[in-house]
Parts: structure tokens; sequence; C-alpha cells
């Protein structure tokens, strides 16, 4: 009879502790434009754009070919690019976002690629040319 209460309050146990112990989940950022801001960006890199169709997609820092950067914002920062050369050096600051491209592709596909290469999407705020030599 004793044996069977502890049996019960065992199997009880079991079944409680699961339940009342702190679950150790974090909330996943929302990917995108209006998703969860992952970072501040404030770095130089070279941008390559095409002037006269007035487009820009995105871009590589100059410290980490493996990482991509997309506007999320080209045509509201077009005007202040077409000042430049395509390619210059340039300091970029804005607010940067998962692409959910690559958040779907990486979740689905756990891979050695997406541990390395990561992909985001950026909201500049602003682009200036970087003088040579600072």
């Amino acid at each position: 009879m004793r044996a069977n209460i502890i049996r019960k309050i065992l199997v009880i146990l079991i079944v409680a502790i699961p339940v009342f112990s702190e679950s150790s989940c974090k909330k996943q950022d929302k990917c995108g434009c209006s998703g969860d801001t992952i970072f501040d960006f404030s770095e130089k890199v070279n941008i390559y754009y095409n002037k006269e169709a007035g487009s820009v997609s995105g871009f590589q820092t100059l410290d980490n070919p493996y990482e991509t950067f997309y506007f999320c914002n080209p045509q509201a920062m077009m005007p202040k690019l077409s000042l430049y050369k395509s390619g210059d050096v340039m300091l970029v600051t804005g607010k940067v976002y998962w692409n959910c491209q690559y958040v779907y592709n990486s979740s689905n596909y756990q891979s050695q690629y997406s541990m390395y290469y990561k992909i985001y999407d950026i909201m500049v705020t602003n682009v200036e040319v970087v003088p040579f030599g600072k």
C-alpha cells in the first residue's frame, strides 16, 4: 500500500515538473524591414548601383564579404547616392533586420552555408562618401 502511494507521487511529479518548470524558449525576432531591429549599422562599404536606371539593391561590408545587406528603402536613398560614383567607399548607417527569405531557408535547410553567409535587410538612414585616408 505504501509503495502504491510512493509510485503515484512519483508519477504526479514526473508529469508536474515539466509543466511548472521555467521554459527557456526565446521569442524569435520578426524578419523583414518592418520586423525587429537586430542591430544598428554604421560601416564603410562599397555600394554599386545603376544611376541611369535609378536602382540599387544591396552591398557587402569591406570586412566581411559573406554578409549581404539589401536596402529596405532604395528609392529614398537614390537621390543621395546619385551624388557619388558607383563603387565609392561610403559610410552607411541604418537599422538592420533579418531577411525573411534567409530566415526561411536557413531554418529549413540547416546547412553550413547559412552558418557563414548571412543576409540582412537594412533601413538606411544616411550614406556619405568617406574621404580617402580616413
